[in-house]
């Protein structure tokens, strides 16, 4: 159960907009898991929207450049790295890094801006998604090690996301674009990751596709989610607010939209591996209380993927 002393044990987490606002539960059950890793994870105070990689860098890369880079001089300022939750954070707030380490003129005018708000991109932090901080630094034996309810005969598809593995040459998994390394961390809480058809398409939610063409959006979700149920799984999981969103919320709009209904239990990973390590379901959002007002997530019911985890326990 040991995790390496020489890991960085201090980030600030950038929380995003999808993930406080529509999915509370995802936050505490990262905080959590990083709780029990010894790992801590602080407030970014004055953070905005990272912003948004697929819309706002589509139309003003100078002004989605200009406010990513504020994002992250927070964290230079607190002398830390940052851990998202979100791969839309990630793929902004990397590429953003990135290209104000890498591109002079685009850094210098870009300080230019921030200079108005009495800050300066240093390059000096980081950023990190959480699932690169559990697989590169923690690792999968580690956190395998603290599992004391296995979830032995749980099937689960995982869902990468976009922004979590492209442009290959800014992350940290390196080019290939079939990757297992959440499958791992998946299968390291005793579920099985079953493979499906088109498991790495998109989830349909990005590039302003679902505030644009909804019905075009739910497509894409309707097409994996039906791949999914024909692999006989238990769950999705996901690794980011806004695939979460695309597949929770999703499945109910698929419902309105094209009749049909998949009913498909929707997970964040670190939901999974706290329910694994024993914390309680109530405190991740897998098992709501009596008093969840209507309308509120999960709005696909966990409650299938629980009755079916306490079965295999007895």
């Amino acid at each position: 159960m040991t995790v390496a002393s020489n890991i960085n044990r201090d980030y600030d987490l950038f929380l995003g907009c999808v993930g406080p606002n529509r999915f509370p539960q995802i936050e505490a059950a990262t905080m959590r898991v990083f709780e029990k890793l010894d790992i801590k994870l602080h407030d970014m105070n004055g953070a905005s929207c990272c912003p948004a990689p697929g819309v706002f860098r589509s139309f003003d890369i100078p002004t989605w450049l200009a406010l990513a880079a504020r994002n992250i001089t927070i964290a230079e300022l607190d002398k830390r790295d940052v851990a998202v939750m979100c791969n839309g954070c990630f793929g902004t707030l990397l590429e953003a890094n990135h290209i104000m380490r890498t591109e002079p003129d685009k850094r210098d005018a870009t300080n230019e801006v921030l200079a108005k708000v009495k800050r300066e991109f240093q390059g000096t932090v980081k950023i990190r998604h959480i699932i690169d901080i559990l697989y590169n630094d923690v690792g999968v034996q580690a956190l395998a090690d603290r599992v004391v309810n296995p979830l032995r005969g749980i099937k689960a598809a995982v869902h990468y996301g976009c922004h979590l593995l492209k442009p290959t040459a800014t992350r940290p998994w390196g080019k290939n674009e079939r990757p297992r390394f959440l499958d791992e961390l998946v299968e390291a809480t005793g579920a099985d990751s079953v493979d499906y058809r088109d498991k790495y398409m998109c989830c349909g939610a990005g590039g302003g596709v679902r505030s644009v063409v909804k019905d075009i959006s739910l497509d894409f979700t309707r097409e994996k989610l039906q791949n999914m149920k024909e692999a006989g799984v238990d769950c999705v999981i996901d690794a980011c607010p806004f695939c979460h969103l695309q597949f929770d919320l999703g499945q109910t709009e698929i419902k309105q939209i094209f009749g049909i209904e998949f009913n498909i239990p929707v997970i964040y990973y670190t939901q999974l591996l706290a329910l694994s390590w024993g914390i309680s379901p109530y405190d991740i959002g897998l098992l709501p209380t009596a008093d969840k007002p209507a309308g509120t997530p999960p709005y696909i019911s966990t409650k299938p993927f629980m009755d079916k985890v306490l079965a295999n326990m007895k």
